[in-house]
This record gives C-alpha cells, structure tokens and sequence, in this order.
C-alpha cells in the first residue's frame, strides 16, 4: 500500500510530549473590504495578538481552495482526517451529538426547524433561533401525530433551532436530496432521490414535510422543517489510536461532541460558553494529552450578518487565552473550521486564519493575529489536514521518518 502523509503521520505519532489544545472559533475567518477590515481585524485581542508574536501563522483552506465546507468537513480536516476521504453528513453527527444510536440501515438527516412566509417561501431559516425548548415540544407533536407505511419516524431536539430526524426501516437509502436551499426568499426543495435505491426514502421524506406542514400550519414561528446531510450509521478509525493521545472535546452544542464521539474522543458538555468551556478545560486537562474546544458564537454571530456580536464574542476568547496556558496547555493552536463573514452571513469559501504557538513552533514576529497577517505567516497557506501534523510536530509527538 502506498505511502501517504496521512500515513505517515500516524506511523510517526508517539504517546510522549506537551500538552497540546486545538482552540476552534468556529466560523472565524472574515474578509477585508474597502470599508474596513475583517471581524477579527477590528477585534480588541491583546491576547492572541502576544501569542501571534511569539508564534507561527497562516491561513488553512477547511477543503481545498474555493471550496465552502460544511462544518462536519471542517472538522475533520483539522482532526487529520482528509474531507474528500471521510465524508460524514450532518444528520449522523446530530445523531452522535445527541446520543441516538444509529442502527445500521437508518437514514438521518439534521433538522432546521424554520419559518415560512404565507406564500409558502422561507421568510426564515433558523426560526429566530427557537429556543431548545420549543423545538422540543414541536420534535414531540410530531413524532406523535405523524405515521408512515412501513416506517419508524424519530424527532428529536438538538439545541435552539436545530434537530434530528431518522427513519427506520427496511430498504432505506440516504442518497436524498437535501431540502434545505440554505438561503431565504425562496420556497424549500423537494426530497429528491439521488439514485433509484432511494426513491422510498425520498417518498418516506415527503410524506413526512406534508404531514408536518399541515401539523404546524397554526404556528408563527417553527411552522416547517428544513432538512438537509442524509446519512446512515458510520465507524471512522480513532483519533486517539492514530495519533497515540489521551483526547479530550469540550464544547457546548451536540454535533461538535457528536462528531468527536464518532472518533472516539472522551466528551464534556457544558451548557454555557467560551467560560464554562474554559472551566472544564481547567478541571480536566490534568488526565488529557490533547483538548478540543470549540467556540460557536463566532459562527452564530456571522450567519446573522452581525459584525459587532462577532468582534465580541472573538475578544470574549481572547479574555480567557491567558487561562487556557495557566491550565497547563504548552502548545496551542488557534483556527475556524471555516469563514464565516457577517457581510454574506453564511459559511464561505474564504481561508481561515491560523495560529500555532508553544513548543517548537517558531515566532513570526507578526503584530497582530488577522487575515492579514496570517497571510504573511511562516506557515503559509495549506488544506486544513495539514493543521494537526503540525501541531502534534511543535508538541513533540512526532517521531523522526526515516534513516
């Protein structure tokens, strides 16, 4: 079998070395415009500024250049894992996220509980974004009031606006088209099989959005579903046999922990923020060699187009940097798993700032950590399967490859 950097980076991984934590601000990446620079930019970040300085930048692209990934994609390239090689759909992390276990021959998909207009288009994606409780007491009627022939239905709450839903039964295949158009204005798509195994699934699917469209025809707000990543149950090689660490996720919403179950890392939830994740990485580090943390008001604050609530929730991170190091965390690595500019308040295409600091990770002398200066960073601009090597290479955890 051929030899592949992936390969070799887990034949050259050793359980000895620094403590390392890689620090997601999901959806950090920005742009410049003419009229003033990026979110992180404009951010007060005294913190992660020092740690630019003393540290190595670049820019990660989650996929490959021009490619707007998906937040499951973005993740597993900066576990290592290569997103064209290992593709996961979101109704299996929602699921992992929440702890249903998938059987195999269940279709998944994640649910947007959303708002349609009285003409039938998507007046809005996320609902306000419904609070969890809410959502719950919707995921309960209609798990309830709606019957399929030849077909279990699941309905259950994730956290505010999103959910899952999973199908069980014989002959299902989850290659349906997505019904989520990702944008508003417009009316939701239809289930749409993708290959002729799964036409049941895609009838299955729309009997399903006819029966809740008639179920939540009365409500204001939560008044449709949105569902899009149909997947099935899937095994993923352990993260923490592949790269010989004691590992560690802490974060606050379901899919994040579901895809960290999915390559067997220990979990932690909290259910505040950036502070309480901050807290459990403090208590928990002593037992871990390596943490993920992952921040979402990054990526909640650019989907709703807000500049401002993302410059806050960057400097409310970077309040706590000096706490992360305290806690014993000697190598860091700071990243999105995307972009996610308020000026297009979606995910984008756009490369992701980059900084690794500690170890053996070599001080660029760059003022600020910025798209800007990321890009004149000694790590240049890479895919993002190439974020951990590097990581693992500035803690000590690689072993010397070859004579």
């Amino acid at each position: 079998m051929p030899l592949t950097a992936e390969s070799v980076v887990t034949a050259m991984a050793r359980p000895e070395g620094r403590k390392a934590m890689l620090l997601v601000m999901d959806g950090l990446g920005g742009y410049r415009t003419v009229e003033r620079g990026s979110e992180l930019t404009e951010a007060s970040t005294p913190n992660l500024d020092r740690l630019a300085a003393e540290g190595s930048l670049g820019l990660h692209d989650p996929v490959a250049r021009g490619i707007t990934p998906g937040s499951g994609a973005g993740h597993l390239g900066l576990f290592g894992y290569d997103p064209l090689e290992y593709e996961i759909g979101r109704g299996a992390l929602s699921a992992a996220g929440i702890g249903f276990q998938l059987e195999p021959g269940d279709v998944a998909a994640r649910v947007n509980f959303c708002t349609l207009a009285a003409d039938g288009t998507i007046a809005d994606r996320r609902a306000g974004r419904l609070p969890t409780e809410e959502a719950a007491s919707i995921s309960e009627l209609l798990s309830r009031e709606i019957h399929l022939d030849g077909a279990e239905l699941f309905i259950k709450p994730e956290r505010e606006h999103r959910g899952l839903l999973v199908l069980r039964g014989q002959g299902l295949d989850p290659t349906v088209a997505d019904t989520d158009p990702q944008r508003e204005g417009v009316p939701p798509a239809e289930p749409r099989p993708l290959t002729p195994d799964s036409k049941r699934t895609a009838d299955l699917v729309a009997s399903v959005l006819d029966q809740a469209r008639s179920l939540l025809a009365g409500r204001d707000r939560g008044n449709f579903l949105l569902l899009r990543g149909f997947d099935t149950h899937k095994e993923l090689p352990s993260f923490p046999e592949r790269y010989k660490l004691r590992a560690l996720a802490v974060a606050a919403y379901p899919m994040y922990l579901g895809i960290s179950r999915l390559l067997s890392f220990d979990t932690h939830k909290v259910d505040g923020a950036a502070p309480e994740e901050v807290e459990a990485v403090e208590r928990l580090l002593p037992d871990f060699d390596f943490v993920f943390m992952h921040v979402k008001k990054t990526d909640s604050a650019g989907e709703d187009g807000d500049f401002d609530r993302k410059v806050a929730a960057i400097e409310e991170v970077d309040a706590l940097v000096p706490r992360i190091l305290d806690a014993g965390v000697e190598v860091l690595a700071v990243t999105g798993d995307h972009s996610t500019p308020a000026q297009m308040a979606a995910h984008s295409w756009h490369p992701v700032p980059v900084l690794l600091w500690g170890g053996t990770a070599a001080a660029d002398g760059l003022a600020k950590f910025d798209e800007v200066s990321c890009a004149r960073g000694s790590l240049g601009r890479f895919e993002a399967k190439h974020l951990l090597p590097q990581l693992l290479a500035a803690a000590d955890r690689l072993a010397k490859y070859g004579a």
